[in-house]
């Protein structure tokens, strides 16, 4: 005879009362006052426990918390999500063993009765009558009644009549909508084994590393045995007390024939072989800790905690884990001391959107927040892109001419605005916009943003995909607002990606406990600049990569990029892509305090970030086709071109006053014109520089003529007066003849 149909032995016995009605109900209270020593209690307070019992046909009324899955796109389980640890699973994915010993040491009658074991309850109330003793006679169909439906009863836990009617009630009609092993696999998912696990599949990986349906008979006796006081039972706390539980447990198989005598002699002499599945950790999360933060928040805010914590979600991702190893390895090899900056390294497919890898920090085990996500830090000079898309977009081409001069001060309506080079060096005069951006020259972002607008350029980042606030400061095109990491990363891909944006995402399928999928997602673009546009600002920017800022970034493949470096040293960044691929590296102190010496020396955007980036990208696009960026369709669109516009030549008018380089510019037809005001040596008040330079060709329509104003020489750099001589030494008296 097999195990299973042991168990269902007792099935074909007379089964007490099948068809009873509602006043069995009444019958039951009828004897448990007689049993009580308050036998004198009215009925009427009787009926009244049962007036707010709640609805057995309510299809939420018996669900129970289940554990929620975060896996990888290439199907590793990252993290178990639980405020109760438990997985459901069917009767036939639990061991035969594990069911025979719960029938046999909780409810031995299991089959014989339909819900309410009378016998039971007749023999514990004269046990807790005679002897003083307190003895239940719970069914598992009342257990479970208990630890779901009525498990917000205040009186869950206290020995009352009234709670004992009330399971009895409920058990009676749930046995007549359900079939015993449906009740039985209903109980095992629901109760507690201890040690955080509840259900029997929980319970087996968390005492034996194995699936329920993997027990041996004394594991199984064990686990049987834990409910009565988990706490106390404990194996790995209280090994002799949960082994003598067992024993106990063994017997009770052994007298009820679930298992031979061999079985029984065997079982009681197996060691105890504790093993937690490495699955189950206290935080419940396996691998890329940080990404499965930022998938939880995801999920908390559009689901809520219930039920992304008690829902038994299945939540698929778009985290490679090869790459995600890869992004851990390149951090740790190029950041490799204890006393290093913190990081981040977001990697995202510019043609999806989808977050590939992302590490969000030196180490979660001391430092769990998130600067992939959470740290607004200031992008500094990578932030120069969206200014130069805005130029271009604008209709400046690369060879369109900058002022590069240092220092540069912009009138702003209140205190001059002055800005100095310092990453790329600068001071060349004029230069091409092609020039200034791939040697990230300060000065002539600065005039840039002042012709352009910079309300321009804060639209254009939030086109591409900047989602915090920031405001239209000049200073933006310098990186002075905060942004995180996975912003930029997913910005700079809508150029990878011809000027179409993805937004950036990270869960790609969620399916609930029924098995029903509650979201899928579909990858949706917007084209937000021009595919032309795009073209044309990669292609400046690859020179940033092979002849610019950050030529440690090399990877052999076309790719392109911006590095950034804020003020005092206190962040660096590089942001890159390939047509395949984009990846944000940031890197700073928390608190922020300058990097002057890392590794020895001074952090720029190109010196730590960069060989970040490319030691990352090496790996990821290992065996990934060579791919080059798309040139720009045509004619859709056509970004302007000075020589495609009617054009004059600009007047010049350095070293007239203000009034008489206006009324130059008007004569000569330019209209829209800037004052800004700088230090330099030619006299106070007169013009000391204009952009576009003198006899350069500019539409008079649509060029806006910058002419800085000078505020004579910088008393930063005026030489000192020579100190005065140092007092004559005395002479010597001259020596008679």
């Amino acid at each position: 005879m097999s195990r299973r149909t042991r168990l269902r032995r007792h099935k074909n016995k007379h089964i007490a009362a099948k068809v009873l009605s509602g006043g069995l109900a009444l019958a039951l209270v009828l004897s448990l006052l007689l049993t009580s020593a308050a036998g004198a209690v009215a009925f009427g307070v009787a009926n009244n426990w049962f007036s707010d019992l709640p609805d057995i046909d309510d299809p939420t009324a018996f669900s129970v918390a289940q554990t929620t899955k975060i896996y990888s796109a290439d199907g590793v389980l990252l993290a178990n999500l639980y405020l109760e640890n438990r997985q459901v699973v069917t009767l036939d994915r639990i061991s035969p063993d594990l069911l025979h010993a719960v029938v046999a040491v909780e409810d031995e009658r299991f089959y014989e009765h339909n819900g309410v074991d009378f016998p039971g309850i007749v023999r514990a109330a004269v046990t807790n009558l005679t002897t003083g003793r307190t003895e239940g006679a719970s069914t598992l169909t009342m257990q479970y009644i208990r630890n779901t439906i009525l498990a917000d009863d205040p009186e869950r836990f206290q020995a009352s009549y009234r709670r004992k009617a009330r399971e009895a009630v409920l058990a009676l009609e749930l046995e007549k909508k359900h079939t015993k092993d449906e009740i039985l696999a209903m109980y095992i998912n629901t109760v507690y084994y201890g040690e955080g696990a509840y259900g029997a599949e929980a319970a087996a990986l968390t005492f034996f590393n194995k699936h329920a349906n993997e027990l041996t008979v004394a594991e199984a006796a064990l686990l049987a045995g834990l409910p009565q006081a988990p706490g106390r039972l404990s194996p790995y706390d209280n090994p002799d007390a949960a082994v003598a539980r067992r024993q106990w447990v063994l017997s009770k198989m052994f007298e009820q024939g679930y298992i031979t005598s061999e079985q029984y002699e065997a079982a009681k002499v197996e060691g105890l072989a504790l093993q937690r599945s490495p699955e189950l950790d206290e935080q419940g999360i396996y691998s890329a800790p940080y990404f499965v933060a930022h998938v939880k928040k995801l999920l908390q805010d559009e689901y809520g905690t219930s039920l992304v914590f008690k829902g038994g979600l299945t939540v698929y991702t778009t985290l490679d884990t090869r790459l995600q190893t890869y992004a851990e390895a390149a951090c740790r090899g190029i950041l490799d001391r204890p006393e290093d900056p913190d990081y981040a390294l977001v990697a995202i497919d510019p043609r999806t959107g989808y977050v590939k890898a992302l590490v969000g920090g030196r180490d979660w085990n001391t430092n769990k927040f998130n600067f992939a996500t959470q740290a607004r830090r200031q992008p500094g000079s990578s932030f120069k892109v969206f200014t130069l898309v805005t130029a271009l977009e604008e209709g400046m081409p690369p060879t369109r001419k900058l002022d590069s001069s240092s220092p540069a001060v912009i009138a702003t309506g209140g205190r001059p605005w002055k800005v100095g080079n310092a990453e790329g060096g600068g001071g060349r005069g004029y230069i091409t916009l092609q020039q200034a951006t791939v040697g990230s020259v300060n000065t002539a972002f600065a005039r840039l943003i002042a012709e352009l607008g910079a309300d321009k350029v804060v639209r254009t980042a939030r086109r591409m995909g900047i989602e915090s606030d920031i405001q239209p400061y000049l200073s933006i095109t310098l990186g002075s607002q905060e942004v995180t990491p996975i912003e930029m990363a997913s910005a700079f891909g809508t150029l990878a990606a011809e000027g179409k944006h993805y937004p950036h995402t990270s869960i790609t399928k969620i399916v609930d406990a029924k098995g029903e999928t509650i979201f899928e997602a579909v990858p949706e673009g917007e084209q937000v600049i021009s595919p032309n546009v795009a073209y044309a600002a990669v292609s400046i920017m690859r020179g940033v990569i092979t002849s610019g800022t950050a030529t440690r970034a090399n990877i052999g493949r076309p790719a392109a990029g911006k590095t950034g470096t804020t003020q005092d040293y206190r962040d660096a960044w590089f942001v890159g892509f390939t047509p395949q691929l984009v990846a944000s590296v940031w890197m700073g102190y928390t608190p922020e305090r300058p990097m002057r010496s890392v590794h020895g020396r001074k952090v720029f955007g190109g010196t730590f970030p960069a060989p970040i980036w490319h030691d990352f990208m090496i790996k990821a696009l290992e065996g990934e086709p060579i791919l080059d960026f798309n040139p720009a369709p045509a004619p859709e669109y056509t970004w302007k071109k000075e020589w495609d516009i009617p054009s004059e030549a600009v007047p010049g008018v350095v070293g007239l006053s203000q009034e008489a380089a206006i009324a130059a510019l008007d004569a000569a037809g330019f209209k829209n014109y800037q004052i800004t005001s700088q230090y330099s040596d030619v006299p106070v008040g007169l013009v000391c520089a204009q952009s576009p330079e003198a006899g350069a060709s500019a539409n008079p329509d649509q060029a806006v003529v910058v002419i800085a104003i000078s505020m004579g020489p910088d008393p930063a750099s005026v030489a000192p007066p020579p100190p005065p001589p140092p007092p004559s030494e005395p002479t010597s008296p001259t020596p008679s003849p």
